[in-house]
């Protein structure tokens, strides 16, 4: 799979939040993005998802535009800002509700055990610790084993263990040619993961020697 970024700009109001993007992003890779906030990185996640179009520029994956061929991207996941689930449900029931709308064959206690949590855990969402509500949006990005893996932050609350958890988890996806795409402040998170790693600032983006 491959997505190619070509000249892609957006501006909200008079601000210039993405300035000619340019890139090309292939599966099997750990793509990392780093930056202050406001800098454009969560804005190009969200163009690469589908869920903001360009101004101007194009978003292509495997030869389709996103907004002319496709709506969104196939077999995708994500964890951009913060994850919103429903407080009276378990986490188990939260992803169940989630598979239900796209109608995909999913294990949700596979995902579920994957990133730490108990499936027959019977805690509702809002008695779930912060580490524990991250780890619920990971498994929802990756319950339906998506091609392309975009996560804005993903260790945020999660304790030290469950950073190195994490961290393998995502290893073993990209050895399993899973594309994935992540913003961390974390420098040692873009260090140990990323094969390539970009910096944004006001929008733009340079490549950091890594």
């Amino acid at each position: 799979m491959k997505i190619e970024i070509e000249h892609v700009s957006k501006k909200i109001k008079d601000a210039l939040v993405l300035d000619d993007v340019c890139m090309t992003l292939e599966s099997g890779n750990i793509y990392g993005f780093q930056g202050v906030n406001g800098s454009g990185k969560t804005m190009l996640m969200r163009a690469v998802s589908g869920l903001m179009y360009p101004t101007s520029g194009t978003i292509s994956i495997d030869g389709k535009v996103l907004g002319k061929n496709m709506a969104f991207p196939e077999k995708i996941g994500m964890l951009i800002e913060n994850p919103a689930f429903i407080d009276s449900y378990t986490g188990y029931d939260n992803l169940k509700m989630l598979a239900s709308i796209n109608k995909g064959e999913v294990d949700i206690s596979r995902a579920l055990e994957t990133v730490g949590l108990n499936p027959q855990d019977k805690r509702k969402y809002r008695k779930y610790s912060l580490g524990m509500k991250q780890k619920l949006g990971i498994a929802a990005a990756i319950m339906e084993k998506p091609e392309i893996l975009i996560l804005d932050e993903p260790m945020n609350g999660l304790d030290n263990d469950g950073v190195m958890e994490m961290r393998k988890l995502f290893i073993n996806l990209r050895e399993e040619g899973t594309m994935i795409i992540i913003a961390s402040h974390n420098k040692e998170d873009i260090e140990v993961l990323c094969d390539e790693v970009f910096e944004m600032e006001k929008g733009k983006l340079t490549p950091v020697q890594h």
